[in-house]
Protein backbone atom coordinates (compact mmCIF):
# COMPACT_ATOMS: atom_id res chain seq x y z
CA UNK A 1 0.00 0.00 0.00
CA UNK A 2 1.17 3.55 -0.71
CA UNK A 3 0.48 6.23 1.87
CA UNK A 4 0.67 9.82 0.65
CA UNK A 5 1.39 12.33 3.39
CA UNK A 6 -0.39 15.52 2.40
CA UNK A 7 0.04 19.04 3.70
CA UNK A 8 -2.15 22.11 3.50
CA UNK A 9 -0.81 24.42 0.84
CA UNK A 10 0.09 27.74 2.49
CA UNK A 11 -1.20 30.93 0.88
CA UNK A 12 1.10 31.87 -2.01
CA UNK A 13 1.41 35.31 -3.51
CA UNK A 14 3.32 37.07 -6.26
CA UNK A 15 6.12 39.37 -5.09
CA UNK A 16 4.06 42.46 -5.93
CA UNK A 17 1.32 41.15 -3.64
CA UNK A 18 3.76 40.18 -0.88
CA UNK A 19 5.08 43.73 -0.67
CA UNK A 20 1.58 44.90 0.21
CA UNK A 21 1.06 42.40 3.02
CA UNK A 22 1.69 42.90 6.72
CA UNK A 23 2.56 39.56 8.34
CA UNK A 24 0.29 38.39 11.11
CA UNK A 25 2.34 37.81 14.26
CA UNK A 26 1.61 36.10 17.58
CA UNK A 27 3.47 35.62 20.87
CA UNK A 28 6.01 32.80 20.97
CA UNK A 29 4.19 31.07 23.80
CA UNK A 30 5.62 27.58 23.25
CA UNK A 31 9.21 28.48 24.06
CA UNK A 32 10.62 26.76 27.14
CA UNK A 33 13.79 27.93 28.87
CA UNK A 34 15.75 25.58 31.13
CA UNK A 35 18.32 26.24 33.85
CA UNK A 36 21.85 26.13 32.48
CA UNK A 37 22.65 22.82 34.16
CA UNK A 38 19.53 21.28 32.64
CA UNK A 39 20.45 22.66 29.21
CA UNK A 40 23.86 21.04 29.46
CA UNK A 41 22.34 17.72 30.55
CA UNK A 42 19.81 17.71 27.72
CA UNK A 43 22.39 18.62 25.10
CA UNK A 44 24.75 15.87 26.27
CA UNK A 45 22.01 13.26 26.39
CA UNK A 46 20.87 14.20 22.90
CA UNK A 47 24.41 13.91 21.58
CA UNK A 48 24.98 10.51 23.19
CA UNK A 49 21.66 9.33 21.74
CA UNK A 50 22.53 10.43 18.22
CA UNK A 51 26.08 9.12 18.33
CA UNK A 52 24.55 5.62 18.45
CA UNK A 53 22.82 6.18 15.11
CA UNK A 54 24.22 4.23 12.20
CA UNK A 55 23.15 3.77 8.61
CA UNK A 56 21.97 0.18 8.18
CA UNK A 57 21.89 -1.87 4.97
CA UNK A 58 20.53 -5.10 6.42
CA UNK A 59 16.91 -4.83 7.49
CA UNK A 60 14.40 -7.11 9.12
CA UNK A 61 10.93 -7.48 7.63
CA UNK A 62 9.37 -7.05 11.10
CA UNK A 63 6.15 -5.09 11.19
CA UNK A 64 6.38 -1.42 12.15
CA UNK A 65 3.12 0.29 13.19
CA UNK A 66 2.02 2.94 10.74
CA UNK A 67 1.42 5.44 13.57
CA UNK A 68 5.15 5.48 14.37
CA UNK A 69 6.00 6.43 10.79
CA UNK A 70 3.28 9.07 10.79
CA UNK A 71 4.68 10.66 13.94
CA UNK A 72 8.20 10.70 12.50
CA UNK A 73 6.97 12.43 9.36
CA UNK A 74 4.98 14.91 11.43
CA UNK A 75 8.23 15.77 13.20
CA UNK A 76 9.92 16.31 9.82
CA UNK A 77 7.09 18.60 8.73
CA UNK A 78 8.05 21.03 11.51
CA UNK A 79 11.31 21.80 9.67
CA UNK A 80 12.02 25.40 8.66
CA UNK A 81 11.70 26.24 4.98
CA UNK A 82 12.34 29.23 2.73
CA UNK A 83 9.44 31.69 3.04
CA UNK A 84 7.53 28.86 4.75
CA UNK A 85 6.77 27.37 1.32
CA UNK A 86 7.27 23.82 2.66
CA UNK A 87 8.42 22.54 -0.74
CA UNK A 88 8.19 18.84 0.04
CA UNK A 89 5.97 15.83 -0.38
CA UNK A 90 6.35 12.45 1.34
CA UNK A 91 5.19 9.18 -0.20
CA UNK A 92 5.25 6.21 2.17
CA UNK A 93 5.48 2.86 0.41
CA UNK A 94 4.70 -0.46 2.10
CA UNK A 95 3.13 -2.38 -0.79
CA UNK A 96 5.41 -5.28 -1.75
CA UNK A 97 4.73 -4.98 -5.46
CA UNK A 98 5.51 -1.28 -5.50
CA UNK A 99 8.68 -1.84 -3.46
CA UNK A 100 9.71 -4.53 -5.94
CA UNK A 101 9.21 -2.13 -8.87
CA UNK A 102 11.27 0.52 -7.09
CA UNK A 103 14.05 -1.97 -6.37
CA UNK A 104 14.16 -3.18 -9.97
CA UNK A 105 14.34 0.36 -11.35
CA UNK A 106 16.88 1.50 -8.75
CA UNK A 107 19.16 -1.48 -9.33
CA UNK A 108 19.11 -0.79 -13.06
CA UNK A 109 20.39 2.75 -12.46
CA UNK A 110 22.85 1.55 -9.83
CA UNK A 111 24.28 -1.08 -12.21
CA UNK A 112 24.98 1.66 -14.75
CA UNK A 113 26.55 3.77 -12.02
CA UNK A 114 28.90 1.10 -10.70
CA UNK A 115 29.83 -0.30 -14.11
CA UNK A 116 30.05 2.76 -16.37
CA UNK A 117 29.11 6.14 -14.86
CA UNK A 118 31.10 6.39 -11.64
CA UNK A 119 34.73 7.58 -11.80
CA UNK A 120 37.29 5.23 -10.28
CA UNK A 121 37.98 7.65 -7.42
CA UNK A 122 34.32 7.52 -6.38
CA UNK A 123 34.24 3.73 -6.55
CA UNK A 124 37.32 3.54 -4.35
CA UNK A 125 35.65 5.79 -1.77
CA UNK A 126 32.53 3.60 -1.77
CA UNK A 127 34.58 0.41 -1.48
CA UNK A 128 35.13 1.09 2.23
CA UNK A 129 31.35 0.78 2.75
CA UNK A 130 30.97 -2.45 0.79
CA UNK A 131 28.15 -1.17 -1.42
CA UNK A 132 27.24 -2.35 -4.91
CA UNK A 133 24.27 -2.31 -7.28
CA UNK A 134 22.29 -4.88 -5.28
CA UNK A 135 19.69 -3.24 -3.02
CA UNK A 136 17.63 -6.01 -1.35
CA UNK A 137 16.65 -3.71 1.50
CA UNK A 138 14.32 -1.85 -0.86
CA UNK A 139 12.05 -4.90 -0.62
CA UNK A 140 12.92 -6.24 2.83
CA UNK A 141 12.34 -3.14 4.95
CA UNK A 142 8.68 -2.53 5.83
CA UNK A 143 8.68 1.10 4.70
CA UNK A 144 10.24 3.26 2.02
CA UNK A 145 9.68 6.97 2.57
CA UNK A 146 10.27 8.77 -0.71
CA UNK A 147 10.82 12.49 -0.23
CA UNK A 148 10.02 14.69 -3.20
CA UNK A 149 11.23 18.25 -3.63
CA UNK A 150 8.63 20.55 -5.12
CA UNK A 151 10.38 22.85 -7.58
CA UNK A 152 7.31 25.07 -7.78
CA UNK A 153 3.98 25.45 -6.05
CA UNK A 154 0.50 25.62 -7.52
CA UNK A 155 -1.82 28.32 -6.22
CA UNK A 156 -5.53 27.74 -5.75
CA UNK A 157 -6.25 29.60 -8.99
CA UNK A 158 -3.83 27.38 -10.92
CA UNK A 159 -0.92 29.80 -11.12
CA UNK A 160 2.60 28.52 -10.42
CA UNK A 161 5.17 30.12 -8.17
CA UNK A 162 8.80 29.15 -7.84
CA UNK A 163 10.00 27.69 -4.54
CA UNK A 164 13.18 29.35 -3.35
CA UNK A 165 15.71 27.47 -1.20
CA UNK A 166 13.81 24.29 -1.99
CA UNK A 167 16.85 22.00 -1.81
CA UNK A 168 18.01 23.43 1.50
CA UNK A 169 14.50 23.22 2.95
CA UNK A 170 13.95 19.61 1.93
CA UNK A 171 17.41 18.71 3.22
CA UNK A 172 16.50 20.10 6.64
CA UNK A 173 13.25 18.12 6.70
CA UNK A 174 15.08 14.95 5.66
CA UNK A 175 17.60 15.37 8.46
CA UNK A 176 14.85 15.83 11.01
CA UNK A 177 13.08 12.73 9.67
CA UNK A 178 16.23 10.63 10.03
CA UNK A 179 16.63 11.88 13.60
CA UNK A 180 12.99 11.18 14.43
CA UNK A 181 13.24 7.65 13.04
CA UNK A 182 16.30 6.94 15.17
CA UNK A 183 14.67 8.48 18.24
CA UNK A 184 11.72 6.12 17.77
CA UNK A 185 14.03 3.11 17.94
CA UNK A 186 14.18 2.29 14.23
CA UNK A 187 17.02 2.19 11.73
CA UNK A 188 17.24 3.97 8.39
CA UNK A 189 19.22 4.22 5.18
CA UNK A 190 19.36 7.12 2.74
CA UNK A 191 19.31 5.84 -0.83
CA UNK A 192 19.77 8.14 -3.82
CA UNK A 193 20.06 6.27 -7.11
CA UNK A 194 20.78 8.64 -9.96
CA UNK A 195 18.74 9.56 -11.88
CA UNK A 196 15.55 9.03 -9.87
CA UNK A 197 12.95 10.00 -12.45
CA UNK A 198 11.50 6.49 -12.29
CA UNK A 199 10.05 7.35 -8.87
CA UNK A 200 7.72 9.97 -10.37
CA UNK A 201 6.38 7.37 -12.78
CA UNK A 202 6.01 4.53 -10.28
CA UNK A 203 4.48 6.71 -7.55
CA UNK A 204 2.42 8.94 -9.83
CA UNK A 205 3.98 12.23 -8.80
CA UNK A 206 3.63 15.37 -10.96
CA UNK A 207 6.32 16.97 -13.10
CA UNK A 208 6.88 19.87 -10.67
CA UNK A 209 8.30 17.39 -8.14
CA UNK A 210 11.76 15.85 -8.14
CA UNK A 211 12.74 12.87 -6.00
CA UNK A 212 15.16 13.98 -3.28
CA UNK A 213 15.89 10.66 -1.60
CA UNK A 214 14.49 7.31 -0.56
CA UNK A 215 14.62 6.73 3.18
CA UNK A 216 14.53 3.02 3.98
CA UNK A 217 13.02 2.50 7.45
CA UNK A 218 12.58 -0.52 9.69
CA UNK A 219 14.25 -2.66 12.31
CA UNK A 220 17.83 -3.75 11.63
CA UNK A 221 18.28 -7.45 10.86
CA UNK A 222 19.33 -9.46 13.95
CA UNK A 223 22.74 -10.12 12.38
CA UNK A 224 23.15 -6.66 10.81
CA UNK A 225 26.67 -5.32 10.56
CA UNK A 226 27.90 -1.80 9.87
CA UNK A 227 31.25 -0.60 8.51
CA UNK A 228 33.97 0.32 10.99
CA UNK A 229 34.14 4.05 10.35
CA UNK A 230 34.62 7.16 12.44
CA UNK A 231 33.53 10.78 12.21
CA UNK A 232 35.99 13.62 11.72
CA UNK A 233 37.35 15.08 14.99
CA UNK A 234 35.36 17.98 16.41
CA UNK A 235 38.35 20.33 16.24
CA UNK A 236 38.81 19.59 12.54
CA UNK A 237 35.33 20.64 11.47
CA UNK A 238 34.46 23.40 13.98
CA UNK A 239 36.01 26.86 14.18
CA UNK A 240 35.29 29.30 17.01
CA UNK A 241 35.81 32.99 16.37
Amino acid sequence: MIYVIMRVQPPLYFISEVAMLVPEMMPYANYREFPEREMLRRSEEFYFELVRRRTVREFSDRHVPRAIIENCIKAALTAPSGANMQPWHFVVVSDRNVKRRIRKAAEKEEYEFYHSRAPQEWLEALATLGTDENKPYLETAPFLIVIFQQLSGIMQDGRRIKHYYATESVGLAAGMLITAVHNAGLASLTHTPSPMGFLNEILGRPANEKAFLILVVGFPAPDAKVPTITKKPFAEVVTWT
